[in-house]
């Protein structure tokens, strides 16, 4: 501010020179040249004694005038004239070369008063003959006097401009030191670098969203686990995303450790308004992958239900072998030969069945375990005539326990929950079966059947087959499947006919392929 205030200073200082210094020239120009047009001008040099009546005459307009000189000579410079009365009758002090040729012409000179502005102009009489020049002329003293009375006022100007500026310097620097906090722009840049660094640096997805929905930051991770490009969209309903997903970033809602489903992910999001003096700026949205540590729970679980049907299989054979054992002891010898064989050909038709139509063991183990656990809760667990999959070019064994398993545990739970309104043995019946290039999976069920409308919202966190909805225990199992038939860019089916038939198909290629 200071520099631009001096800068214009010393730039209207130096036009106002040059301005004083042209005012001067045009006055002594224009008091030359009405002068020596003056006819008692003229009349004085005819007289015998032409000072004296040239000086009075000077003089007296040189007092209306203000100008510093005014000169009156001869032809030859002498002087008829001057300020001084003791320089009339010298020499003029000058160059006249020009006026002597009957032009008029100005000049920056030294003489007797000092150095000075001056103009020179011819006398003509009455028939044009040159009879004299006439010399007037302000002293640079007296410009720079004048020219000092206006850098007063210029210098009190610029002071106030200043004044005005530095105040208002202060103020803005106050309002910007209380936005910020006091920190100095300098380390306000220095903090943001830091602080952008570190945000995309961090291995959660960080996204700031505001009141209206736009994004207004988003790090490397949140890109990552959002499938977002470098040109990111504007606003949250731009990405691609389930819409629960969308309102659950933009309504406002603190959320801790909520599961959603976007695409090929799992992700937990933790969201937190942002108020400032109770208004709300918008949220700060937190996502964290749990992907692969939902598959590996989901796997696990499966181990989990498998050993556990296992168990139970094997804790009802143990039951069905006490139960002939006492037939034998009561002296029953022949029912319980017609027990043992019915319960045992049964099962061993079973297995055997699942063992000739399931060259996977992880699948077949996985068929034998849910058909005990069904056979415990009073579904009856079949296994279609047409199934057959020699598992030549096997889909990863987890994605298989994560789709059969699901699958079977739903139709399961919908059979046993419409086992009171229906007047069939509640059965779920499974194929699974390898044709060219596509492994079919299918599982129907007894139960009261899904609407085929509702396939779209597979992929939602919450969608459940079941009726009845725990909080946060149920939709994570069909969300899993639909991961896995976007993995192997596969499709899913669902239809209705005595309840509930899912059919997924996943292509070989992709196996072959890998």
């Amino acid at each position: 501010m200071a520099v631009l205030v001096a800068s214009g200073a010393l730039l209207v200082y130096l036009d106002e020179s040059g301005n004083q210094e042209r005012a001067a020239t045009d006055t002594v120009t224009a008091l030359a040249v009405e002068l020596a047009g003056r006819p008692d001008v003229q009349a004085g040099f005819t007289l015998a004694n032409p000072a004296g009546a040239l000086q009075p005459l000077a003089e007296r307009v040189r007092a209306e005038t203000h100008v510093d000189f005014i000169t009156i000579m001869n032809t030859d410079g002498v002087r008829y004239s001057h300020p001084n009365p003791q320089q009339i009758g010298q020499h003029y002090l000058g160059n006249t070369e020009q006026a002597r040729a009957g032009r008029v012409f100005s000049e920056t000179y030294t003489g007797t008063l000092g150095r000075s502005v001056r103009t020179v102009a011819p006398v003509f009489d009455a028939e044009r003959t040159e009879i004299g020049m006439i010399s007037v002329g302000i002293t640079v003293q007296a410009i720079g006097a004048r020219l000092q009375q206006r850098l007063s006022l210029l210098v009190g100007t610029a002071l106030l401009v200043l004044g005005v500026g530095m105040t208002g310097t202060c103020l803005v620097t106050a309002r910007l030191g209380r936005h910020t906090r006091g920190v100095s722009p300098g380390d306000l840049s220095r903090m943001f670098d830091y602080y952008e660094s570190t945000l995309h640096a961090f291995r959660e997805g960080l996204l700031l969203i505001d009141r209206e929905g736009r994004i207004t930051l988003c790090n490397n991770a949140a890109r990552e686990l959002l499938g977002i490009g470098e040109e990111s969209p504007a606003t949250v309903s731009g990405l691609k995303v389930p819409e629960e997903f969308s309102a659950a970033m933009t309504d406002g809602r603190t959320r801790t450790d909520e599961v959603h489903v976007t695409g090929q992910r799992i992700l937990v999001i933790n969201t937190s308004p942002v108020c400032s003096r109770g208004d709300a700026m918008g949220t700060v949205v937190t996502l964290r992958d749990r992907t692969e540590l939902l598959e590996l729970t989901d796997e696990l679980n499966s181990a989990r239900r498998i050993a556990d049907a296992l168990r139970a299989y094997a804790h009802e054979a143990a039951n069905r072998l006490h139960t002939v054992v006492s037939l034998v002891e009561l002296g029953r010898p022949e029912q319980a030969v017609e027990f043992a064989t019915t319960d045992i050909t049964t099962a061993q038709e079973l297995a055997d069945r699942i063992l000739e139509a399931m060259a996977e063991p992880v699948l077949a183990a996985l068929l034998l375990g849910k058909s005990a656990e069904a056979h415990e809760r009073g579904v009856a667990l079949a296994i279609s005539e047409d199934t057959e999959w020699d598992g030549h070019c096997t889909v990863e064994p987890g994605d298989l326990v994560t789709v059969l398993g699901n699958l079977i545990d739903n139709a399961v739970d919908a059979a046993s929950a419409n086992a009171g309104s229906s007047t069939r043995k509640p059965t779920v019946t499974v194929t699974v079966r390898a044709s060219g290039e596509e492994l079919m999976i299918r599982v129907a069920d007894t139960g009261a059947g899904v609407d085929p409308e509702s396939l779209p919202q597979l992929s939602y966190r919450g969608w459940s087959t079941k009726t009845v909805s725990r909080a946060g225990g149920r939709g994570l199992g069909l969300a899993l499947i639909g991961q896995v038939v976007l993995r192997y860019r596969g499709h899913i089916e669902v239809a209705r006919d005595d309840g509930a038939v899912f059919t997924v198909r996943l292509p070989l290629r992709r196996c072959l392929d890998d």
